[in-house]
């Protein structure tokens, strides 16, 4: 991480190399060190794209929740296919928004001048300069966060803020359930979340989002404000569609 221009040096071989499992890509580096355990090809590209598309309407086609009436400086840790980075770049041409993720195989060739795309883990300690950024975003990243480093990983986005600054996290906990009680434990979608939450528990903490006021907190945030949002997976018991759009 650097406080700019870290778009211009090459990137190291070991970030590049590619594993295939179960005839998906995956960057070796991730698999080898428990990073981030998802695909990089260009299915996972779309997948992202459809998601940023979800949450778009999920949050009323807002971008940057908080407050701030001069957006100069944005972080965006682990931007992935960078959607929202760019999507952000794109509606503050003023600003300078730095993107940094562990995987370089889903950046955009052609993206705005002022996104900055930076190539590191964040599960290691932030190098940019303190009091720095306007606003940092970290959006489901949860997966790719060590249990040991959330403590830290707030911290370090506390120090490089401006005075006056603001996070903007959203993480999803991966527990399915219904409250008219239709999800048991033997529905296959209750099965799935049981068994990804066990096969990550101990390397990444996937309870995180519904701890994540308590984290914030003990790191010296102060303002916060936390919403829960319940995420539809299929259709609604009465028949209702809660999102009005379509995605496909």
């Amino acid at each position: 991480m650097s406080d700019s221009g870290a778009d211009t040096g090459p990137v190291p071989a070991e970030y590049l190399r590619t594993i295939n499992i179960h005839g998906r890509d995956f960057q070796k580096y991730s698999v080898d060190h428990s990073v981030h355990l998802v695909p990089v090809d260009e299915e996972e590209t779309d997948r992202l794209e459809l998601q940023h598309r979800v949450l778009d309407t999920v949050f009323d086609g807002r971008i940057i929740f908080p407050p701030v009436t001069n957006v100069r400086d944005v972080l965006d840790c682990g931007y992935g296919a960078a959607s929202w980075a760019i999507e952000v770049a794109e509606t503050y041409p003023q600003c300078t928004v730095v993107g940094v993720d562990i995987s370089p195989h889903m950046k955009p060739d052609d993206h705005p001048g002022n996104f900055d795309p930076q190539l590191d883990d964040i599960n290691r300690p932030f190098t940019f300069s303190s009091n720095k950024f306007d606003v940092v975003h970290s959006r489901l990243v949860g997966n790719g966060i060590n249990r040991t480093r959330w403590p830290t990983y707030l911290r370090d986005i506390k120090r490089v803020l401006k005075p006056g600054g603001w996070v903007q996290l959203v993480e999803c906990y991966f527990m399915c359930q219904s409250d008219n009680g239709s999800i048991t434990e033997a529905h296959a979608l209750r099965q799935w979340s049981n068994n990804y939450i066990r096969s990550i528990d101990g390397i990444k903490n996937p309870r995180a989002p519904m701890q994540l006021q308590a984290m914030l907190h003990t790191a010296g945030f102060v303002s916060l404000e936390t919403t829960t949002i319940q995420w539809p997976l299929c259709g609604w018991s009465n028949g209702t569609n809660h999102f009005h759009s379509s995605f496909g």
